[in-house]
């Protein structure tokens, strides 16, 4: 099987990492640009991709004239702390290392893009004061009580609030399987249900509210974009600002669980047909959980807001092809990108720096997960152990904002 990502109606359709089917699959590419032939030399593991710094310097700062003048405003500190980027031993910026000729840069080439690429894309959604809420709707339960679920959503709206500080963050009630009428099937290497990716794009899509920069379904459950594909962890319509995204394969047991039923090809599905999913595959909410789930839902967001793939420096936008190549990406945003995002957002970096620190701060000491049989009163901690390293990293930023 090879590993690939959707690409529809004129590039619109992003996916995230995904692997087809053979000999079935339909061609496509993470998005519409130029091949880099360059990357085609790293083909064995743990061979290091460096930039020149010149090159970084051009991809941050640009020849613009225009956006020249528009980083020397930047406060000074900021712009020392972007310019760790051109540091070869710098400790908050490092290149990036390819493990295997599985990892995305080998397997989808695709043309970097620097920071006047991005400024000039003229598809590139912009919030503006009447769209600039980010709103996240809950698909099926998140936890195995409601309590949780609900936890565990509200976990993700506060690290969306911190890491796209200055952007308004909703949550929509959540709602059922059902409630989407989604296309859904039983997968024929895990044996998992998995719904239609698309059709849910085509619901939120109706149920985007007027004040909506973007809207961002959440799920517990496998999802596919066609026939063709073994899977995808999300798809998102970036002209259209909608998204859904699967956390289910991050859960430490998705592998062992099997569906013991059929699912029946039908050509109109009835509600009942969708009590399927009623508690089904609800994974342990846990510390590696949650950083996996907001790594996702973080670099999706960026792809909404018209950041493509880094291939700078170790950054939370780069691809991942695999869990093990998703996890090996941190949650920090490299300058490149961090200045893309500071652009659409307006944030200052040392404020949105500390907003995360509260998040990470915000928890009581962790304990076991309620069981069903709990009341749903029950405190819920918020488990934040594999969010440390990421903390004493935001530390070091701050030090240096804070000169």
């Amino acid at each position: 099987m090879r590993a690939g990502a959707a690409r529809e109606a004129g590039g619109q359709l992003r996916g995230l990492s995904g692997v087809k089917t053979p000999s079935t699959a339909p061609s496509g590419h993470a998005c519409p640009c130029n091949v880099n032939t360059s990357m085609g030399a790293f083909l064995f593991k743990d061979q290091v991709f460096r930039h020149s710094e010149q090159t970084l310097k051009r991809a941050l700062i640009s020849k613009n004239p225009a956006l020249v003048s528009q980083y020397e405003k930047l406060d000074a500190r900021e712009q020392q702390l972007m310019k760790e980027a051109f540091q070869p031993t710098s400790d908050l910026y490092g290149p990036i290392i390819l493990q295997s000729q599985s990892d995305w840069i080998i397997s989808h080439p695709e043309a970097p893009q620097d920071f006047e690429q991005f400024f000039s894309n003229p598809y590139r959604k912009i919030p503006s004061p009447e769209k600039h809420s980010i709103y996240l709707l809950a698909i099926g339960s998140l936890g195995n009580t409601r309590v949780i679920s609900e936890e565990y959503t509200k976990w993700l709206k506060g690290y969306c609030e911190a890491f796209f500080y200055g952007m308004s963050v909703k949550l929509l009630e959540p709602i059922s399987v059902s409630a989407t009428r989604c296309s859904f099937r039983v997968n024929d290497h895990t044996r998992n249900l998995q719904i239609h990716a698309g059709h849910i794009l085509k619901f939120l899509k109706k149920k985007k509210p007027e004040d909506a920069f973007c809207v961002v379904g959440v799920t517990m459950i496998d999802l596919y974009p066609r026939d063709s594909w073994n899977f995808v962890f999300g798809q998102a319509s970036l002209t259209d600002g909608v998204g859904i995204f699967s956390f289910a394969r991050y859960g430490s047991d998705f592998y062992s669980s099997h569906y013991k039923g059929t699912v029946k090809k039908l050509h109109k599905i009835s509600s009942n047909d969708y009590a399927i999913f009623d508690n089904y595959f609800i994974p342990e909410i846990t510390s590696v959980l949650l950083l996996r789930s907001c790594k996702t839902l973080s670099h999706e967001i960026g792809h909404i807001f018209g950041l493509r793939h880094c291939q700078w420096l170790t950054c939370l936008m780069q691809g991942s092809n695999h869990l093990e190549e998703a996890d090996r990406r941190p949650l920090n945003l490299c300058p490149i990108c961090l200045r893309k995002l500071q652009c659409a957002i307006g944030f200052n970096i040392a404020e949105r720096y500390k907003a995360l620190v509260r998040w990470i701060d915000d928890a009581d000491t962790p304990r076991a997960t309620p069981k069903p049989s709990c009341e749903d009163n029950v405190h819920l901690p918020k488990p934040v152990e594999a969010f440390q390293d990421w903390k004493e990293w935001i530390m070091k930023c701050l030090a240096v904002l804070q000169k």
